[in-house]
């Protein structure tokens, strides 16, 4: 019975996380963490190690799905990459000395206040839009924003996947679907770093729910990203302000009864 509660957990765990990641970009900390956390009972630092090894094959199926589908930014987000894959070695060093609670309220609080955002603000900005920011500006904010960024990812994981998508929308200026794209290629670097750390300061987790929220968490981003790619602006955002709201709000009851 224990396994099988174990597959359970991890199986609706990797689906969040899934469809979190397909749909905006968000790193599957915000779902996976919380999750192995109050119902297995893991460590916070190994729940997150478990949620950002997760999201590096799930963040690359859909970043592959939104480039096939020319919503991919790989220019200018690789200097975004570059400066948050640094900052991401930072974060993860210091997540190791925070206390369980401050990590996981952090990722639901930005989760479900992301979700909210799109509901009642949607983006709507083109990719005409997009590129008429001038080349100096958007490496000076992509810099600054990477630090941020980087730091966030490596501390808590989902705080970076959705800081990121909040900074690509609204300060860079991309229209949605190319905004999501360019956070999911640019989680895989820091996810692959932020595991690689953790594991290495805190060791390996247990296996088997290692293995079992990135299978289920690869299968749910990927029909998740070929959803988004063939939905319009509007129906992309409500859909996504829809699941993130759900997963903030059913994570931020869970925290609350347990």
């Amino acid at each position: 019975m224990e396994i099988l509660y174990k597959i359970v957990i991890c199986f609706i765990a990797g689906m969040g996380a899934g469809l979190g990641t397909g749909f905006a970009g968000m790193s599957a900390a915000a779902v996976i963490s919380p999750m192995l956390i109050t119902f297995l009972g893991m460590p916070a630092y190994d729940a997150v190690g478990i949620a950002l090894a997760s999201d590096v094959l799930a963040s690359a199926v859909s970043a592959y799905t939104y480039g096939k589908n020319k919503n991919l930014d790989i220019k200018n987000g690789l200097v975004m990459m570059i400066t948050v894959l640094i900052f991401t070695f930072v974060g993860s060093f210091v997540a190791s000395k925070v206390p369980n609670s401050t990590m996981g309220s952090f990722s639901t609080c930005m989760t479900l206040l992301v979700g909210i955002k799109f509901i009642v603000k949607p983006v709507m900005t083109t990719k005409e839009k997009m590129a008429s920011v001038s080349l100096k500006k958007r490496f000076v904010q992509s810099v600054l924003s990477g630090m941020i960024v980087g730091f966030i990812c490596g501390f808590i994981g989902a705080g970076g996947g959705m800081m990121m998508l909040l900074i690509l929308t609204s300060v860079l200026g991309y229209e949605l679907k190319t905004a999501v794209g360019t956070s999911v290629f640019i989680m895989t670097f820091t996810a692959l770093t932020g595991a690689g750390s953790h594991f290495m300061i805190g060791g390996m987790p247990e296996m088997l729910p290692l293995i079992l929220c990135i299978l289920s968490t690869l299968l749910w981003a990927r029909i998740a990203a070929k959803f988004a790619n063939k939905a319009s602006a509007a129906t992309l955002n409500r859909s996504t302000g829809i699941v993130l709201t759900i997963l903030g709000g059913a994570i931020f009851l869970v925290n609350i009864v347990s």
